[in-house]
């Protein structure tokens, strides 16, 4: 017989050795569970690991199966969408914010003065928006003929007369001025010389072509397809010199108002009314059915400028495209073609020179005919050369 205190060691071993049986069958029958928490530990880990590659893709594990890279793939695709729509965004604020402050559109009345003209109607009108060059700019806040946004000068551009004048015609006129930093006017710039100052404005106005014709004194330079923009500008100057009353511009193949315009013109683009045309042959006619004589400058043509008799009948000079010349439909719509006659051994002139002359020249005939130009005044008849050129 054991006695009571060996029973009850012997039980609490046999209890002890139960409890190590029953945790190392624990253990044993454990084996699947912990294989499964080992299976859901790889699932969490690889929701981790997704959610590592969608938030931080540099801290992430290398997708190993196909399922993780789709999953993958599937992350990155969202990142692309949502940075594209951001950056739209982005952008249609920075639209919004541009266009706050442009002018408006005035609206669309005609005036009975052909030199005040009407607004622009679409996009693809005369433009003008931006006017470069110091003589540019004071000729625009002189004219008053359109509303000028602001005005900017370079912090270290040297104040000479004409930019305390145009400082004082903005001060008139409401019109802010910015001293901004000479790099960012450059910026700004679309020539090669702003000398500091520019200008921001609504679009240059345009003229009736009907109304430009109606005036009995009516004096018109017609650009059949001029593109180049000096070129352009550079006429306009010359026919405001010589008191044209108006200039005929085709809406296409065809240089429009720009900036280099702006500042070759010198201030001409505020003067002369700019009638914009769809095309240049059927403003002819339009203008030969209002008895306006047109006349042609072509070096082939028989008859000679200095021969003209212009009288002061109205009158519209048409000057061709630099090296084609006239088209072959605004030819035939002239109701007479000219030259200008040659001394030297040069063939031609270009349309700059060619209009300066031929301009200069009807303005003298018209005024030897009886009467000064339209503003009452004569032209030079010895000298006709514009100053400063």
């Amino acid at each position: 017989m054991t006695p009571p205190a060996d029973r009850r060691r012997s039980s609490g071993s046999e209890k002890g050795a139960g409890k190590v049986s029953g945790g190392a069958s624990a253990a044993g029958g454990g084996r699947p569970r912990a294989g499964g928490s080992t299976a859901r530990g790889g699932r969490a880990g690889g929701n981790a690991g997704g959610g590592a590659r969608t938030g931080a893709a540099g801290r992430a594990a290398v997708p190993r199966t196909a399922a993780e890279k789709a999953v993958a793939g599937r992350a990155a695709k969202a990142d692309a969408k949502g940075a594209a729509k951001k950056a739209a965004r982005a952008g249609q604020a920075r639209a919004r914010a541009a266009t706050a402050g442009a002018p408006q559109a005035g609206p669309r009345t005609r005036s009975s003065d052909p030199r005040v003209g009407r607004p622009a109607r679409d996009a693809r009108g005369l433009g003008g928006e931006q006017v470069e060059g110091r003589q540019a700019v004071r000729e625009l806040l002189k004219a008053g003929r359109r509303r000028v946004r602001e005005v900017w000068v370079a912090d270290d551009v040297e104040h000479a007369e004409i930019v305390t004048e145009i400082e004082r015609l903005a001060a008139r006129a409401r019109t802010p001025v910015r001293y901004v930093s000479r790099g960012r006017l450059e910026r700004q710039a679309r020539t090669d010389a702003s000398q500091g100052v520019l200008a921001l404005a609504a679009g240059v106005p345009e003229a009736d072509l009907d109304q430009l014709a109606a005036d009995p004194s009516a004096f018109l330079v017609c650009l059949d397809g001029v593109t180049d923009p000096h070129n352009l500008g550079a006429v306009l100057r010359s026919a405001e010199y010589a008191g044209a009353t108006g200039a005929v511009i085709p809406r296409h193949r065809a240089a429009n108002v720009t900036p280099t315009v702006t500042k070759a013109a010198a201030g001409a683009v505020e003067r002369v009314p700019l009638a914009l045309v769809s095309g240049m042959p059927t403003a002819l006619l339009r203008l030969g059915e209002r008895g306006v004589w047109r006349v042609g400058l072509d070096q082939d043509a028989p008859a000679s400028l200095w021969e003209l008799d212009v009288g002061r009948r109205p009158l519209a000079l048409v000057l061709g495209a630099e090296g084609g010349g006239l088209s072959r439909l605004a030819r035939q719509r002239c109701d007479e073609l000219v030259r200008i006659p040659r001394a030297g051994s040069l063939e031609s002139l270009n349309v700059a020179a060619a209009g300066a002359v031929a301009l200069l020249a009807v303005a003298r005939a018209r005024a030897g005919a009886g009467g000064g130009g339209p503003q009452g005044t004569n032209p030079p008849s010895r000298d006709t050369t514009p100053s400063g050129h």
